[in-house]
């Protein structure tokens, strides 16, 4: 086990480090001929770093110091901080934090934010209580944020706990939380709802970060927004976006899981004619292949270099930036007197790791952890999902005495319209036509009532059906097709293996990944679950025609963002973020 919090301040440790520095004492470790990444002054110089237990005692002229327990020859590799991820949900890498940081920390992301808002939704209190649990004796310093929207579209949406204002106080008195996550609610903050008022105000009272999630939000309603006390976004989505955002004093958490959007950053920034310190970079939802095959924070600095944005200014966002954000002023420079989180790099244009080092401890080595890590909390979170078994009678639209009818549907995915649609009825049942199909959403904690039904339009033709139970926010069941009996096929496979996701064609599961933990994890390695989501993954984007820019997988599961604006199908039926309207009968005429 390591404690990657240990204490800078004693005074037997800065004793040392001054002994160090001055020449008095050696060094524990000496990292030589190595050049430091300084994204204070956006130079790469050669300099040698001095260690003393999880500080850095000194940076000094190349060649000037061989005393030292240990020395490491870098051969001209790149010191750089350690990297900071400001803003992610673990949770969409369907790993417990244990894997987590087994994975990232030799990827060189020592530092992240996570807000665990899914496991919140699906598991309440005792479930972010087991979530912060998770992260204590591990090689990553994982800060935990307090979720804010649970659900995050109240009456819009049902989950599996509601967090009030005395939830959220209770939350932000433990020491391990560092402030109140993502505000999702925006209607309820501009509008000043009772609820979000209370819950940012205990924020506020707290002392600690607000964070929150912007999406479209501009002019007098972003104004309002930030005015309640909410400070950052990752919600970009153009470069206007990002500029009226940057403008208006809000930090930007940039993230690589809408890559679309970085060439959109990265004109803002030529516009600008610098890339502004309020600029932080962060995962926010990485998926299991993506995150063993590319990486998650690497990726995006490989991602922002490719497209043109200097490295050390790139390398300052995922640093010096993001520490100032999290007001943490023992991270994000390689200095003396700062924390000894360090990643070396081969260069900074492909980012190849080479070593690791949390708080002074050499953590990783050429992509492989060197730490044993402790063993899985027992009393993992199971048994989520409480549903009866379903009927394809559940996936059938009864229209009585018509042979046609005009019904209300939810058109294109992502940022969804309202549209209508006529649609024939046969036998007294709705037959959905090849470019539309039937999304359920049942309440999976224990509210056995009928499904919230939608008709979507715009994700191609339909020729097999996905469900899964990892479904923004709230994390109920959802099932995506045409055919009733394989719509059932699917929900059922999912309600007997506590969650997960999975695909059916003409009768058969072809892939599932099972996710017993919250209905969202698994306990699985994750070569493992990376295998199984890779094939769910491929059956999805073969279950339509659709081709558009956002792979499958990450509709379908974004697919009940109550909170956007547009309507969206939860387990209430379609629901609209910006206006409050829940419209349970599709059916508008019938003929």
């Amino acid at each position: 086990m390591i404690d990657v919090s240990s204490s800078l301040t004693t005074p037997e440790l800065r004793k040392r480090a001054v002994d160090a520095a001055t020449g008095r004492a050696p060094f524990d470790i000496l990292l030589v001929n190595g050049k430091i990444a300084d994204v204070a002054t956006g130079e790469l110089r050669n300099a040698d770093v001095g260690l003393i237990g999880p500080l850095i005692a000194s940076t000094h002229p190349t060649g000037q110091r061989q005393d030292a327990l240990k020395i490491f020859d870098l051969a001209g590799a790149v010191i750089a901080p350690g990297l900071i991820d400001s803003h992610m949900h673990i949770e969409s890498s369907m790993i417990t934090p244990r894997i987590y940081a087994k994975t990232v920390v030799p990827q060189g992301t020592t530092t992240v934010c996570w807000d665990p808002h899914e496991i919140g939704n699906a598991s309440g209190l005792d479930g972010v209580k087991w979530a912060i649990e998770a992260t204590k004796g591990l090689p990553l310093r994982i800060l935990v944020e307090a979720p804010s929207c649970v659900p995050s579209a109240p009456g819009l949406e049902r989950s599996g706990a509601v967090f009030d204002e005395t939830a959220m106080a209770e939350m932000l008195s433990w020491p391990e939380v560092i402030g109140v996550a993502e505000v999702m609610d925006m209607r309820g903050v501009i509008t000043g709802s009772p609820r979000m008022k209370s819950i940012v105000n205990a924020g506020l009272t707290s002392g600690k970060l607000i964070c929150g999630h912007a999406r479209n939000l501009k002019g007098r309603d972003l104004q309002a927004f930030m005015a309640a006390g909410i400070e950052s976004d990752h919600e970009l989505t153009s470069k206007a976006d990002i500029l009226e955002k940057l403008r208006s004093g809000m930090t930007l958490e940039l993230r690589v899981s809408h890559e679309n959007i970085l060439p959109e950053a990265i004109a803002a920034f030529e516009e600008l004619g610098c890339v502004p310190q309020t600029v932080t970079l962060c995962t926010d939802d990485v998926f299991p292949d993506d995150l063993l095959r590319r990486g998650g924070m690497i990726h995006h600095l490989r991602c922002l270099v490719s497209l043109g944005m200097q490295p050390l200014d790139a390398l300052r966002c995922a640093t010096l930036n993001a520490a100032m954000r999290l007001e943490r002023r023992d991270l994000g420079l390689v200095a003396a007197g700062r924390r000894a989180d360090l990643v070396v790099f081969n260069n900074l244009s492909d980012f190849t790791p080479l070593e690791v080092f949390t708080s002074g401890i050499h953590a990783a080595s050429h992509g492989t952890l060197l730490i044993g890590l402790p063993t899985e909390l027992p009393g993992l979170p199971l048994k989520t999902i409480n549903h009866a078994p379903v009927t394809p009678e559940d996936f059938q639209i009864a229209v009585a005495d018509a042979t046609k009818v005009r019904v209300r549907t939810v058109r294109t995915p992502r940022t969804t319209q309202w549209g209508e649609r006529e649609m024939s009825v046969e036998a007294g049942h709705l037959v959905l036509p090849p470019d539309a199909a039937l999304m359920a959403v049942f309440n999976r904690y224990g509210k056995n009532g009928p499904p919230g039904l939608g008709i979507l339009e715009g994700w191609g033709d339909w020729s097999a059906t996905i469900g899964t139970t990892i479904l923004h926010d709230s994390h109920n069941l959802a099932i995506f097709g045409q055919n009733p009996e394989d719509m059932a096929l699917v929900a059922n496979t999912l309600i007997a293996s506590d969650g997960g996701m999975a695909v059916a064609r003409n009768g058969k599961i072809i892939a599932h990944v099972p996710l017993p933990v919250c209905g969202l994890l698994s306990p699985e390695n994750l070569e493992v679950v990376s295998h199984q989501f890779t094939a769910v993954r491929n059956a999805a984007a073969a279950a339509t025609t659709w081709d558009g820019p956002t792979a499958m997988i990450k509709l379908v599961t974004g697919a009940s963002l109550a909170c956007n604006p547009g309507p969206h199908v939860t387990d209430l039926g379609i629901t609209d973020g910006m206006t409050g309207e829940i419209i349970t009968n599709m059916v508008m005429e019938t003929a």
